[in-house]
C-alpha cells in the first residue's frame, strides 16, 4: 500500500526557452527516481504567468527568478519556494530568504573562450543583447568576459545590438553586419545564447563572411532546434540546467519534510561544449582554400560537387584540388564527405528524427550510403551511434 502523500507543486518557467525546458527535464528526472509524488501545476502552453499566482493554494514552488516579477510576486509567498537563476558577481542581487540554485555565468564564458582559444584564435568579441530587468543573467556573462579580457590585457568587444523583430529585422541585421565587418579577423565570438548565435551566422552568410574562417563562433544552450535552423551546425555550451533542476527539486523536497534552506546558494557549471563546424577554426593561408571551405560549409548538404565548389571560388578543378592538398591534406570530396558526416551525427544524435530523413537532409544520396560512410569513419553504423550517445546520455542521468 503507498502511503507516500502527495503535494502540489508549481513550476514557474518558460519553456518556450531552452534553458526553462532544461530545468523542468531535470525537475521531471529527480521526481523518477524517487518516491515524491509531486502534482505539478504548469501552464497548459508551458508559459510563465503571475496573474492570481499569490492565491495559488499548493504545498511548493520552483520558479526561474531571472525576472525580478517572478520575484517580486513571491516574495509574501507562504509555501516553500525554490529560486533557479542565474549567478551574480555582486551579492546583494541574490533573492533573500530562499534557496537559490544558479547556472555559473563566469565559468561558462570561459568554457567558450577556452575553446576558442584552443583551435588558435587569439581575438575575441561577445555578441550580447540589450540591457533589460529580465535579461540580467546576460549583463553578468558581459561581466565575466571582460574579466577574462583584463586578466589576458586585451580590450573587451562588446555588441549588444537590438531587440529583433519583424519591424526591426532589416536593421538589427545590417547593424550585426557592421559590426562583424569591423572586427580583426580572425575572430572567435560568443554568444550569450544559441539564439543570438544564429543571429549572427545569417548576418556572416549574408556578408559572405567565412565561418569560421574569419569567424569561429560558439553560443551558450545547446539548443537543438537552433541547431536544426542554421546552415552551418552551431557549437555551443552545454548548460547544467538539468542537473539546476534535480537540485532545485532535491531542495524543495527537503523544505517539504521541515528542512530549513533558506539562503543556501548553489552554483552549477556548464555540463561541458558540444563542438560542430562553427568554431573550428583552421588557420587557412590561402584564399581560395578559405573562399571554399565557407561554400561547402553552407551548401554540403545540398549535395555539391567539387565541380560546383571550385566554379565558386573561380578556379580550375585540378588547381583546387592541389590547394586542398597543400593546406588540409585532402581532396575537395573529403572536405565535402567530411561536413556531410558531421551534419549526420547531430542528426542522428536527435532521437526524434528517423535514419532515412537524416540521411536525406545532408545529401546524402541513400540511407545505405550514409550507413557505409559511418561504418567507414565511425566503425559503426548510424543506429548504433544513436544508441552510443543517447545509452551514455541516459546512464549518466540515471547515475547523477
Amino acid at each position: 500500500m503507498n502511503t507516500t502523500k502527495s503535494h502540489r507543486i508549481a513550476l514557474l518557467f518558460n519553456a518556450n526557452k531552452s534553458f526553462d525546458r532544461e530545468i523542468i527535464t531535470g525537475i521531471g528526472a529527480y521526481l523518477g527516481s524517487r518516491r515524491s509524488a509531486w502534482d505539478l501545476f504548469l501552464e497548459e502552453d508551458f508559459r510563465l504567468r503571475l496573474n492570481g499566482i499569490e492565491h495559488w493554494q499548493g504545498d511548493g514552488i520552483i520558479a526561474d527568478f531571472d525576472d525580478p516579477a517572478v520575484a517580486q510576486a513571491l516574495s509574501r509567498c507562504r509555501v516553500p519556494v525554490v529560486a533557479v537563476g542565474g549567478s551574480y558577481v555582486d551579492q546583494a542581487n541574490y533573492p533573500q530568504g530562499v534557496p537559490y540554485v544558479a547556472t555559473d555565468n563566469y565559468k561558462l564564458i570561459k568554457l567558450a573562450r577556452d575553446h576558442l582559444i584552443d583551435v588558435g584564435l587569439q581575438r575575441f568579441a561577445l555578441f550580447s543583447l540589450p540591457k533589460a530587468p529580465e535579461q540580467r543573467w546576460a549583463q553578468e556573462r558581459e561581466h565575466a568576459f571582460r574579466s577574462l579580457a583584463q586578466e589576458d590585457q586585451m580590450e573587451a568587444e562588446i555588441f549588444r545590438g537590438c531587440e529583433t523583430s519583424a519591424s526591426s529585422w532589416d536593421d538589427a541585421v545590417q547593424g550585426q553586419i557592421a559590426w562583424l565587418r569591423s572586427l580583426p579577423k580572425p575572430v572567435g565570438i560568443i554568444a550569450v545564447t544559441d539564439a543570438r548565435a544564429r543571429q549572427l551566422l545569417q548576418a556572416c552568410t549574408i556578408a559572405g563572411i567565412a565561418v569560421p574562417e574569419q569567424v569561429a563562433l560558439i553560443g551558450i544552450d545547446n539548443d537543438p532546434m537552433v541547431r536544426m535552423l542554421t546552415r552551418i551546425p552551431l557549437s555551443s555550451v552545454i548548460q547544467g540546467a538539468q542537473e539546476m533542476g534535480r537540485t532545485a527539486a532535491h531542495l524543495l523536497d527537503q523544505m517539504l519534510h521541515g528542512g530549513r534552506l533558506a539562503d543556501t546558494r548553489i552554483h552549477v557549471p556548464p555540463a561541458g561544449i558540444n563542438v560542430f563546424a562553427s568554431s573550428q577554426h583552421q588557420p587557412l593561408k590561402h584564399p581560395h582554400v578559405m573562399r571554399a571551405q565557407h561554400f561547402i560549409r553552407q551548401y554540403a548538404c545540398q549535395g555539391i560537387k567539387t565541380d560546383q565548389v571550385a566554379e565558386y571560388v573561380g578556379v580550375s578543378r585540378s588547381s583546387l584540388e592541389t590547394y586542398f592538398r597543400q593546406e588540409l591534406g585532402c581532396s575537395v570530396h573529403d572536405a565535402i564527405l567530411h561536413f556531410k558526416l558531421e551534419a549526420a551525427k547531430a542528426g542522428v544524435e536527435d532521437g526524434a528524427r528517423s535514419i532515412a530523413d537524416v540521411a536525406l537532409d545532408c545529401g546524402f544520396t541513400s540511407p545505405q550510403y550514409m550507413h557505409l560512410v559511418f561504418k567507414r569513419e565511425l566503425g559503426c553504423t548510424p543506429r548504433a551511434y544513436r544508441e552510443r550517445v543517447l545509452g551514455t546520455s541516459e546512464a549518466q542521468l540515471a547515475c547523477a
